[in-house]
């Protein structure tokens, strides 16, 4: 494109010294002779046309250099995952954290701990270079983002304690702090309702079933389900990604081998414009109390309320919570937060369960054109096309429950689901 482009401004520049030559020539023998009105309308006109043509490379161009911005973000997160995993001999843990009461819902909001919320990024904070923000993080801190140190009846002491709060406090400094390499340049979301917002999540593999639970690091008898019961076994089945809920996975966990296994994905944060991708209708049918199943035997089911003139975004009978979007907390460990799965092609709508403390079937998306990036386990980072092959995107998702696969199957969801499995025995041998 560039090429026209630049023969246009070749033609222009020697219309305009032609011009100049012309008028020179003609002021020598009558001085009062200069452009007329049409000639200056012409050169007016022409030189509009070139800059429209212009802005459009120059915008490509922007987005490009925004683009590897983003990639070299993919590429610091990589690199910090690495370097967890040489210091702790493990990678970082998706609901992790601190509790303190027994017998809470996993989703519960405290002020005495996090409640096992913490998501992967918090165990990388240390590592891509915001050592500050760990130490308040990791330490007991008087620090509130209104200024204050004094607490009113159903607020948090002072000081937080170490690990802070469930991430959904607003007073809590570390988790409102915006960290630019959480952020993708492309990505122009900002401020409230979100709190600190990030533009890459945890890849859990090819199924989103019990994916906001953390069960099974919990002692038998010291939460509402044991590490032996139904619910935790379902997870055990679900659980086919990279990362997993409530439990430490480790590189060698990864059978497929670390350059075939997606272990984080880009995703894009709510602007609060009905965003198909970013956004949780709450209403009917959408919404309705059958959704649980729904979703689980059609990770599709979210298209009900698509809307078919403008398919990105929610049509106009959706409601939507604009307190639950995607990204909205870079450290809390709930799928539409900071997860990503391999079941729905990039930048597809998503399927979810009306809130943030429920199961959501989240893709990559992104605000870049035509796909995502992805971050593979061997650090390499990969911009996936929104027509990779993705299988059937109706099928039941993986878990215990009647008719879904048997463990140990290949995924339904083609290259996609492939690579979003750590021990699936999928290998991908062409470049993708």
């Amino acid at each position: 494109m560039l090429i026209p482009l630049l023969d246009a401004a070749y033609q222009l520049s020697i219309l305009l010294v032609s011009c100049h030559f012309e008028v020179q020539l003609v002021k020598k023998y009558n001085p009062r002779a200069g452009f007329t009105l049409v000639e200056l309308l012409v050169v007016i006109a022409i030189i509009g046309v070139l800059v429209g043509l212009l802005l459009p490379a120059v915008q490509a161009a922007r987005e490009a250099a925004r683009r590897m911005s983003c990639s070299n973000n993919f590429k610091q997160l990589g690199l910090s995952m690495h370097n967890y995993h040489s210091a702790y001999q493990a990678l970082p843990m998706q609901g992790t954290g601190t509790r303190t009461a027994v017998g809470n819902n996993d989703w519960d909001n405290l002020d005495g701990s996090n409640n096992y919320r913490l998501s992967i990024l918090v165990g990388m904070i240390p590592f891509i270079e915001q050592q500050a923000l760990w130490e308040m993080i990791s330490n007991p801190s008087a620090q509130r983002t209104d200024g204050s140190t004094t607490t009113t009846p159903g607020t948090a002491t002072v000081p937080w304690p170490a690990m802070g709060p469930t991430p959904d406090r607003l007073a809590y400094v570390p988790w409102a702090s915006e960290i630019p390499g959480l952020r993708c340049p492309s990505d122009p979301g900002t401020g409230l309702p979100a709190l600190g917002r990030t533009n890459y999540g945890a890849c859990l593999g090819d199924s989103a079933v019990y994916s906001r639970d953390s069960y099974l690091n919990i002692a038998p008898g010291a939460y509402p389900y044991a590490a032996t019961t139904g619910t935790a076994s379902n997870a055990t089945a679900a659980y086919r990604g990279a990362f997993m809920q409530g439990r430490q996975t480790k590189f060698r966990d990864i059978l497929d081998g670390l350059s075939n296994t997606i272990v984080m994905g880009e995703l894009a944060t709510d602007l609060g414009d009905n965003d198909a991708r970013t956004s949780l209708p709450t209403n009917a049918p959408y919404g309705a109390a059958a959704e649980k199943a729904d979703c689980r035997l059609n990770p599709s089911y979210g298209t009900l309320q698509v809307d078919p003139i403008r398919p990105q975004f929610w049509n106009s009978a959706a409601t939507v919570n604009t307190n639950f979007g995607r990204g909205f907390r870079w450290a809390d460990r709930m799928p539409v937060y900071t997860c990503v799965f391999t079941i729905l092609g990039p930048n597809k709508a998503l399927c979810s369960e009306r809130d943030d403390r429920r199961d959501a079937v989240t893709s990559v998306s992104s605000r870049h054109q035509g796909g995502a990036h992805v971050l593979m386990g061997d650090g390499a980072v990969k911009f996936i096309t929104d027509s990779i092959e993705a299988g059937n995107s109706n099928a039941i998702q993986h878990s215990t429950h009647a008719g879904a696969p048997a463990n140990g199957l290949v995924s339904d969801y083609g290259v996609w689901g492939a690579l979003g499995t750590r021990a699936s025995k999928e290998t991908i041998s062409e470049d993708f």
